[in-house]
């Protein structure tokens, strides 16, 4: 099998000179709940504070859910994979995700750093509340959010956590694929589903990866 990574270290390179550049590149993998577990709790008070019932609440809710699994395969494959040509793009596409496919385990780069996370969910916001009424966005937008932490957690646990069976095996095994395989198939990495329906999968999942 090919290798197309630079080491399984549970660290990375330097990317920064500067100190507190370097440091807000990197977070542990549970920083993104005390942000935004606490984000989903206000709209979700502020949905019912406007007089969402609870049927249209769960039905936007899971719409939520839905669009985030589709804004990550959009993200994944079409910004994180996109090949620039120019120095200056290749030096940001390897900050932004070429430094994940050369030190996949970096334990410290495996979930969004604050410093990128927060600015991504404000545009998104802006850009859902530029179409859908404040009861609809109180009740969309933290189905989404919960859809962004399910990502982050479940992309932590895939490169840190050894599933023996059940359905976190194959999610874990399609992204291993993705990693040590082919990058430019799998872009899926909470659920294979757009990997799916877009015929971007792997034929045939292997039954056995290096990890």
């Amino acid at each position: 099998m090919q290798k197309n990574y630079v080491s399984n270290s549970e660290e990375s390179i330097r990317m920064f000179k500067s100190d507190l550049i370097e440091n807000l590149s990197k977070v542990h993998f549970a920083v993104p709940l005390f942000i935004f577990v606490p984000a989903i709790f206000i709209f979700i008070y502020k949905a019912f504070s406007a007089g969402v019932n609870f049927l249209n609440f769960g039905l936007y809710f899971l719409i939520g859910l839905a669009v985030w699994t589709l804004t990550e395969y959009i993200m994944h494959r079409f910004i994180f994979h996109f090949q620039p040509t120019s120095e200056f793009g290749k030096k940001m596409h390897f900050i932004f995700h070429g430094v994940h496919h050369d030190y996949p385990r970096d334990k410290k780069r495996l979930v969004l750093p604050p410093s990128v996370s927060i600015p991504l969910a404000t545009l998104f916001y802006f850009l859902f509340n530029s179409f859908l009424v404040p009861q609809l966005l109180f009740s969309f937008f933290p189905g989404f959010l919960l859809g962004y932490l399910i990502y982050d957690m479940l992309h932590y646990a895939m490169h840190h956590h050894n599933f023996k069976s059940g359905i976190m095996k194959k999610i874990k095994q399609h992204h291993m694929l993705h990693h040590y395989q082919d990058p430019e198939k799998g872009y899926g990495v909470s659920s294979s589903l757009w990997d799916i329906i877009l015929r971007s999968g792997f034929i045939r999942e292997a039954k056995k990866v290096n990890e």
